[in-house]
C-alpha cells in the first residue's frame, strides 16, 4: 500500500455537510439519495442536489461514493435502473451495497461504476472476501470487529482495496446480522430504519438475579471508536480507506472529525510512526462534538471488553463547547472552497486575447485555453498588467481562485471591460466542464451484454430475470407431506425428533454437537430414514477456520448430507479447500430478490432459506420453489462479538444463557458460542406460523423448519406433532397456536413486512 493514496472518507448525511467534509479536507465522501440508503432518516438529497453533490466532490477533486446499501425487495429491484442510472452517467465514483442481488444487478446494467462491499455483508476474513473479488468487487468494507491482524490476511492474501471505520458509532451487532429492530418495532436495520434498541436499558439476569446495578444497565450500548492512538499500526495493516461514520450528524461534526483525522494521516504520511503523536487536546475536541461515555480502540487490539461498553446512560444534556462549534463554522461549515488555478493572460495589440488556464494537484492535471476579441489600438491610455489582474481576478461564485496569473502584453492595447469579463467567465466555465467530463459516462444498459460474434461486437439482449427456477433441495420432495426439518441446538432432544416419523431432515448446531459425536449422530439420523445438515456457524473467523481445520477428518468423515451455510467466508473456504458436499443458505444470506436468488444458486448452493423481514405477499412474488420456510422457533435477533457473560462477570469459557429483560418486561435469552467466540440474542416470544396453512400452501415452499433452542423435550413432541398436523396430516387440531405454545408468540413478519 502507498501511503500517498490512503483515503480520509467522510460521512454525508447532507448537502452541507458534504461540503463541509471537503472544506475539512476529506478525500471522499459518501452519501445517500431519496432512495435504498442504510441512513434513512438522515437528510438524504433529492435528484438534482444529489447530481449537484457529486460535480461539486469532482470539482474539488474528491471522490463520490454513493450508498445503494439496504436489501431490496424484488418489485423494488426494478426501480433500481431508473434510479441509479443519472448518478451513474453523472460519474459517481463507486456504489456501496449490500445486497448480492443488487451487486448483481449493477454489474450487468451499469459496466464499469466499481462496487464497494458494505459493512453489512459480514466480511469476516479471507475467504469472503476473495469471493467478492471473484465477483467482481473492487472494495470491501469488512466486519467492524476485525483485528488487525485479520485485516493485515486480507490485504496481504486478496487483491481487494480495504476500507475501515476509524471514529463514530458502533453497533453491538455484527452489522447485517440484526433484526432486533425489525422484529421489535417493524423499523429494519436491513433497510436503513434501526430504531437503535441496542442503545436502550436492559435487566441482565443469571438464575433469576440480576448481574448489573442500575446505574449500568445500559450492556449493548458500545461507545464510540476513535483510533488516533492505533492510526500507524492501522495504515501499515494495508488499510486504504479510513472511514468516518456519522451521515446522521452534523456539518459541524463532519467538519471537525475530518479536519483531526487529515491532521494526523498527513502527519504520518509526513514523519512516519517515529514522528507521530497524538496532542490530548485533538481528543477532547474530538469528545466536546459527541460523547456517549468515552472513547473506545474498537475490536482492532482485542475481541470484546467490558471497557468498550457505556454501560451508563448517555447525558442528556452537556455544555457545548461554543468556542470550538464558531471555529468549525466559520472555517469548513460556512466556508467557500476555491481551487486554486494558474493562468496566463496574452493581450496583443491586434491579435486575440487570449487566457491560458491550469488546475493541477490531487493527482489532476487540467489546461485548457480560450481566445477572446482582437486587441484594438488604444486612442489615449492603453490597458495596464494592474487593471488586467483586476478584472480577471475576479472569480465571484465560481468554484476557482487564482493562485497565480502571469500578464503578457505586447503595444498599446486597448480591451473593454465587459470582453475581459467574457473571457474570464468562459475560461473557467471550460475548465470546469473538462474537469467534470472526464467523470461523465454514457447511461447504463437496460438490456445485459453478450458476445454474438468473433469481432467482439457488443450486442444487448433484454434483461429478463427469471424466477428461482425448479430447483429443488436434495432429499426433498415437492410434495409438501415429505418436507419438515429441525433444527436443533440441544443434544439431549436429538432422540426426540428422531422419534418424529413427521420429520425428513435434522440439522445439528456444529458448536452443539461436538465432534467426536458428529458421525454417530450422521448414522442414528440415517437409520430412522433422515438426513442430516451440519449447521455451521453465523461468524467464521480465526476460531472458526481453527476448529474445523483441527476437526477436518471428522468433519469429512460423518457422513453429512450437507452443510447449513451462513456467511460468505464459509461458501469461499469451501471452495477454497475443494471440499464437496451440498450447501444450503440460511436465512442470513438474505435472498431478497429473484437476482439474489441466482447469484446464491450460482455460488453452489442447492437450497436457500427465505429472509425473515418479507411479508407473504413479497415472498410469493420472490417465489418460494426451492427455499426453506422457517416457520416455528425462537429466531435470532442479534449475533456480536460482544459477550454479555464477560461484561456482566467474567469470561467462563464456557457456553451458558443469560436473559436481558427489557423496558416492557419481556426477556430476551443471550447465548455465549464459546467455540466460536460470539453471543446470540434471541426473539422474546417464539414464531409460529401454524394457522397460516393456506398461505403457506399457495407459497409452496420446498421444507418447513422448526427451530429449536430452548424447548424441553414435551414442548419439542408438542410442536412437531401440531405441526405434523397441520401440514402434514391436514388435521384441524392445530388450529389454535396457543393450545400448543406456552406463552406468547408472534407472527414475525410473515403478515406485516418491513416498509
Amino acid at each position: 500500500m502507498k501511503l500517498q493514496e490512503v483515503e480520509v472518507l467522510a460521512p454525508a448525511g447532507s448537502f452541507e455537510s458534504m461540503k463541509a467534509a471537503v472544506a475539512a479536507g476529506a478525500d471522499a465522501v459518501y452519501m445517500g439519495g431519496s432512495r435504498f440508503g442504510a441512513r434513512a432518516y438522515a437528510d438524504n438529497p433529492d435528484q438534482d442536489r444529489m447530481l449537484k453533490a457529486i460535480d461539486y466532490a469532482h470539482i474539488h477533486g474528491v471522490s463520490f461514493y454513493m450508498t445503494v446499501n439496504t436489501l431490496v425487495k424484488e418489485k423494488e429491484l426494478e426501480e433500481l435502473f431508473d434510479y441509479l442510472n443519472p448518478y451513474y452517467r453523472q460519474g459517481l465514483n463507486g456504489v456501496i451495497v449490500q445486497d448480492i442481488g443488487v451487486l448483481s444487478y449493477i454489474t450487468k446494467h451499469f459496466p464499469g461504476l466499481p462496487i464497494h462491499a458494505s459493512t453489512q455483508m459480514t466480511i469476516t476474513g479471507v475467504y469472503g472476501a476473495w469471493m467478492l473479488k471473484e465477483l467482481g468487487v473492487k472494495r470491501v468494507v469488512p466486519a467492524r470487529e476485525l483485528s488487525l491482524e485479520e485485516i493485515r490476511r486480507i490485504h496481504e492474501q486478496v487483491d481487494i482495496e480495504i476500507e475501515c471505520f476509524v471514529h463514530g458509532a458502533l453497533c453491538y451487532c455484527y452489522s447485517g446480522q440484526c433484526l432486533l429492530s425489525s422484529l421489535i418495532g417493524g423499523r429494519s436495520g436491513n433497510r436503513g430504519r434501526c430504531a437503535q434498541p441496542c442503545r436502550l436499558p436492559y435487566d441482565v439476569k443469571r438464575d433469576g438475579k440480576s448481574c448489573l446495578g442500575k446505574d449500568q444497565r445500559y450492556v449493548m450500548s458500545l461507545k464510540d471508536l476513535c483510533v488516533l492512538d492505533i492510526l500507524p499500526e492501522l495504515l501499515e495493516a494495508g488499510i486504504d480507506s479510513l472511514k468516518i461514520e456519522g451521515r446522521m450528524k452534523s456539518p459541524r461534526y463532519t467538519a471537525g472529525v475530518v479536519s483531526i483525522y487529515r491532521k494526523y494521516v498527513d502527519m504520518y504520511k509526513k514523519w512516519g510512526r517515529d514522528g507521530y503523536q497524538v496532542n490530548p487536546e485533538d481528543k477532547k475536541m474530538l469528545l466536546d462534538l459527541f460523547d456517549r461515555g468515552g472513547f473506545t480502540e474498537g475490536y482492532y487490539r482485542q475481541h470484546n471488553g467490558r471497557d468498550m461498553v457505556a454501560l451508563k446512560e448517555k447525558p442528556a444534556f452537556r455544555q457545548g463547547n461554543q468556542k470550538l462549534f464558531d471555529y468549525l463554522d466559520v472555517t469548513y461549515v460556512n466556508a467557500e472552497v476555491k481551487e486554486r488555478v494558474t493562468g496566463k493572460l496574452t493581450v496583443k495589440e491586434g491579435e486575440e486575447i487570449g487566457l491560458e488556464l491550469e488546475l493541477e494537484g490531487k493527482g489532476r492535471g487540467y489546461r485548457t485555453e480560450v481566445k477572446g476579441p482582437v486587441v484594438q489600438t488604444a486612442r489615449s491610455q492603453p490597458v495596464s498588467e494592474e487593471s488586467l489582474r483586476k478584472q480577471i481576478g475576479k472569480t465571484g461564485n465560481t468554484p476557482f481562485q487564482f493562485e497565480e496569473l502571469q500578464v503578457e502584453i505586447e503595444g498599446n492595447g486597448f480591451l473593454p471591460i465587459q470582453a475581459l469579463n467574457e473571457l474570464r467567465r468562459s475560461g473557467l466555465e471550460k475548465l470546469k466542464r473538462e474537469v467534470l467530463d472526464r467523470y461523465r459516462r454514457e447511461g447504463g444498459c437496460r438490456g445485459i451484454e453478450y458476445r454474438e460474434n468473433e469481432s467482439g461486437e457488443k450486442k444487448y439482449r433484454k434483461d429478463e430475470r427469471t424466477g428461482t427456477g425448479n430447483v429443488v433441495c436434495a432429499g426433498c420432495q415437492r410434495d409438501m407431506e415429505k418436507v419438515l426439518h429441525v433444527l436443533i441446538s440441544n443434544p439431549d432432544i436429538l432422540s426426540v425428533v428422531l422419534e418424529k416419523k413427521e420429520v425428513s431432515e435434522i440439522q445439528i448446531e456444529s458448536d452443539s454437537f461436538h465432534p467426536d459425536s458428529w458421525k454417530e449422530t450422521v448414522e442414528r439420523c440415517h437409520r430412522e430414514g433422515k438426513r442430516c445438515v451440519l449447521a455451521m456457524p453465523v461468524i467464521f473467523r480465526t476460531e472458526a477456520e481453527r476448529y474445523f481445520e483441527q476437526w477436518k477428518e471428522t468433519w469429512k468423515g460423518a457422513g453429512f448430507d450437507g452443510v447449513l451455510i451462513r456467511s460468505w467466508e464459509e461458501i469461499g473456504y469451501l471452495k477454497k479447500h475443494n471440499i464437496e458436499i451440498p450447501q444450503y443458505g440460511d436465512h442470513n444470506l438474505y435472498c431478497f430478490n429473484k437476482e439474489a436468488a441466482q447469484m446464491l444458486r450460482k455460488m453452489g448452493l442447492k437450497r436457500l432459506t427465505l429472509p425473515l423481514e418479507l411479508n407473504s405477499l413479497e415472498l410469493e412474488q420472490l417465489g418460494c420453489d426451492g427455499f426453506e420456510l422457517i416457520a416455528y422457533g425462537y429466531l435470532p435477533v442479534m449475533t456480536s462479538a460482544q459477550c454479555i457473560q464477560k461484561t456482566t462477570g467474567n469470561c467462563t469459557h464456557k457456553p451458558g444463557i443469560l436473559y436481558m429483560k427489557d423496558r416492557t418486561g419481556k426477556e430476551l435469552m443471550v447465548k455465549n458460542h464459546c467455540t466460536f467466540c460470539y453471543n446470540t440474542v434471541y426473539n422474546p416470544s417464539p414464531l409460529s406460523l401454524l394457522g397460516q396453512e393456506e398461505i403457506i400452501s399457495r407459497l409452496n415452499p420446498a421444507a418447513l423448519r422448526l427451530q429449536f433452542v430452548r424447548e424441553t423435550e414435551q414442548e419439542t413432541r408438542k410442536v412437531i406433532r401440531a405441526y405434523g398436523d397441520a401440514f402434514l396430516r391436514k388435521a384441524k387440531a392445530a388450529e389454535n397456536s396457543t393450545k400448543v405454545l406456552s406463552g406468547d408468540f408472534t407472527r414475525g413478519h410473515f403478515k406485516r413486512g418491513v416498509e
